[in-house]
């Protein structure tokens, strides 16, 4: 029962890896790329940009956060509660992610969107893009925490 624990572990990693490396470009390049653009073009690459991730990044998100769920649930019935303790944590990291995506960016990139497909530049775009990135470096820590909470179930099992 081992093997289940450490396969949901390794599928979370991943899944969680793919945004949270996604998280970690838009730290380390892209605030400074975005601020060398002028408004209009950052209108169009940001909801461009959002307009396609918010489709596709749930296919990658959700599983990761039910497999974190999954491996911490695995860990406990199958007797490993270290693994399993730390994959709760890990799961509580992963939504705390998502609750401040949701009340963050997720209101953000539907505006910078909505603007980029109408071909509009808001009056705030550099104040919502600001405020978008502020939360960069939280979200960085929390999936990183995560991950690196996951790692080490892994290694308990």
């Amino acid at each position: 029962m081992t093997a289940i624990i450490g396969i949901t572990a390794t599928l979370a990693i991943l899944s969680l890896a793919v945004i949270f490396g996604t998280d970690v470009v838009g730290t380390l390049v892209q605030r400074s790329v975005y601020a060398d653009l002028e408004d209009r073009a950052l209108v169009q690459v940001v909801g461009r940009g959002h307009y396609y991730a918010d489709r596709r990044m749930p296919a990658i998100g959700i599983p990761g956060t039910i497999l974190t769920a999954a491996t911490a649930a695995a860990a406990f019935a199958w007797g490993t509660p270290p693994a399993g303790i730390l994959a709760t944590v890990g799961f509580v990291l992963v939504v705390t992610w998502l609750l401040v995506y949701a009340r963050v960016a997720k209101p953000i990139n539907a505006t910078l969107t909505a603007a980029a497909l109408a071909d509009e530049v808001p009056a705030d775009t550099r104040a919502l893009q600001a405020r978008w990135e502020s939360i960069l470096p939280l979200r960085v820590a929390l999936l990183g925490a995560a991950i690196a909470l996951l790692s080490v179930a892994l290694l308990l099992v």
